[in-house]
């Protein structure tokens, strides 16, 4: 099964979605109406495989209410990758019950779940205003993405997923943000080690996804080692930094504590 990415920017380009009331023009309360816009037509063109992540938590413990704790419930989410990316934690998930249902969270790792059987496309909806030359948006932890390399490498789980990001560039048009243009890049295509991991945001990945390159030519494993090795390294380049900068100047006003 392929998800259409063409189709979709044909009936992106041109949507409006209005202005927030709140007056701000950045962020989720922008990003918010143009991910569910794409949600929509996405599920318009897979109607019985697309979810919102917690519609697919949902569906799935639904569908299985013979199960009921975390270690069975994960297990059928998918393979010990997907589990990982798309769980929502111990405590969260032994609580659930059907009347108690997952709800959306901006923290959650995919906007869009396509399920295909034996195969999961993650999908994290970025959107941009053309007319700014704003920084690039969290796009995902890197130590969350480290986390994943590491049971990937662990399961030899290479083939059940993939992590795609959209960007839908919009511009303001009286009362309305207008869709211009949509991109589409894949996570495991972009040069591992070009990542630009910015440790003072919560050690996020930040990119433009028109701007993230799709020219790696690699397998999935190569693309984690290298990934974690990218993470190591930057990590090792941050720890020094932090104890040269903030233990080394401070260290002889400690000697006395006990």
């Amino acid at each position: 099964m392929n998800i259409d990415f063409e189709l979709l920017a044909k009936k992106m380009i041109g949507q409006t979605v209005p202005k927030p009331s709140s007056g701000t023009l950045s962020g989720h309360a922008a990003g918010e109406p143009f991910d569910k816009l794409v949600y929509k037509f996405l599920k318009e063109q897979l109607p019985q495989n697309t979810f919102r992540q917690y519609e697919f938590l949902n569906e799935l413990f639904l569908a299985n209410p013979q199960v009921q704790n975390y270690n069975e419930r994960v297990k059928l989410i998918g393979t010990p990758t997907i589990s990982y990316l798309l769980s929502r934690g111990k405590e969260p998930t032994n609580k659930w019950k059907p009347d108690k249902l997952f709800e959306e969270k901006q923290n959650d790792t995919a906007d869009i779940v396509v399920s295909d059987k034996d195969f999961i496309h993650i999908i994290d909806v970025k959107t941009r205003n053309m007319s700014k030359n704003a920084q690039a948006p969290n796009i995902i932890s890197a130590s969350k993405l480290a986390g994943a390399c590491s049971v990937m490498l662990d399961n030899n789980d290479f083939d059940s997923f993939d992590i795609n990001y959209i960007q839908v560039d919009w511009i303001l048009e009286d009362k309305n943000l207008v869709c211009t243009n949509i991109t589409k890049a894949d996570l495991f295509k972009s040069n591992p080690e070009k990542l630009y991991i910015n440790w003072a945001s919560a050690m996020q990945i930040q990119f433009h996804v028109n701007e993230l390159n799709q020219n790696y030519n690699g397998d999935k494993k190569n693309w984690a080692k290298e990934y974690l090795y990218h993470f190591t390294q930057e990590a090792t380049k941050r720890s020094k930094y932090m104890i040269n900068e903030y233990v080394i100047p401070y260290e002889k006003y400690t000697k006395s504590v006990v």
